[in-house]
This record gives C-alpha cells, sequence and structure tokens, in this order.
C-alpha cells in the first residue's frame, strides 16, 4: 500500500514539475513572440508615422530670416533650410528677389541654380525650372517648384510661406 501511495505521490509530484515547465514554456515563447512582434512592428510605426510628424514640422515653420543673404551678390544665389526641406534664394541681375523648395517635383531631387545658363537645374532626369517663378519649363517635372514670399528688411532677407 506504501508502494502505491509513493507511486500516486511520485506521479503527481512529476505531474506538477511537468506543468510547471510547460508554464515556463508558455510563458517564454510569449515572451520571446512579442520581442519578435516588437521589433517587426516598431519599424512599421515608424515608417507610418513619419509623413505625419514631416507634415507637422512643415507646418511648424512658415518664416525664415536669412541675416547675411542681403549681401548676396545680384546674380547669385544661396540654399538654405525651409523647415525640413531645402530651399533656394536667387537675387536677380534686376535686383528682384524670389524664393522657392529647392525639391524637384519629379522625383524629389535637390535641384541647383545655374547663374550662367539662368536656370534652375535638376540634374537627375534634365528638369529645367524658371528662376523667377519656379515654374517648370523643360524635362519630366509635372508641377513647379513651391515658391515663397520674399522681403528684405533691416539688412536681411526674410522668406515666408506664400
Amino acid at each position: 500500500m506504501n508502494k502505491a501511495i509513493s507511486r500516486i505521490n511520485g506521479a503527481d509530484a512529476g505531474a506538477g514539475d511537468l506543468m510547471s515547465r510547460r508554464t515556463f514554456a508558455q510563458i517564454l515563447f510569449t515572451g520571446v513572440g512579442l520581442c519578435y512582434a516588437g521589433a517587426i512592428g516598431y519599424p512599421i510605426y515608424r515608417y507610418l508615422a513619419s509623413p505625419i510628424e514631416r507634415a507637422k514640422e512643415t507646418t511648424a515653420v512658415s518664416e525664415v530670416t536669412l541675416p547675411d543673404a542681403a549681401k548676396l551678390e545680384p546674380g547669385a544665389a544661396m540654399m538654405f533650410k525651409f523647415g525640413t526641406k531645402p530651399a533656394l534664394l536667387i537675387h536677380h541681375q534686376d535686383g528682384t528677389w524670389s524664393a522657392m523648395e529647392a525639391v524637384c517635383t519629379h522625383l524629389a531631387c535637390t535641384v541647383q541654380y545655374q547663374a550662367e545658363e539662368n536656370r534652375i537645374y535638376c540634374a537627375c532626369h534634365g528638369g529645367v525650372y524658371d528662376v523667377k517663378t519656379g515654374a517648370a519649363i523643360a524635362g519630366p517635372p509635372p508641377k513647379g517648384l513651391k515658391a515663397f514670399n520674399v522681403k528684405v528688411q533691416d539688412g536681411a532677407v526674410i522668406v515666408s510661406k506664400a
């Protein structure tokens, strides 16, 4: 009878150990699965949330003051940041100013001012823009560059959203 009781106790003890191992394994695999889901899910979340964050950053900046830009010679240009995007300020030969985003509307390459040819050029695919208005003149760009308002005041150039 004692053997039967000890067998029953031994079987119960073994079942208890087996159950705790099973519970441990379930907790372990659940934790590993959650870590794996987080490692996959976080980059996806950042990718999907980034346009919203960029839109907030872009709308947060409505005006940029460029203190040294007034010293820019006629016929010259300078690049600057307007929010998160590059922008281009041009001082024309006739004394007027223009500013626009320096991001090509075709594939978002950075455009450059070519003073000798009096044009804004995108080297990626040969897009050409008007230096005064930013309108697309030639190449694949579907629309013109986003233009900004320019004001010279107290020896500084102030560029603001149009």
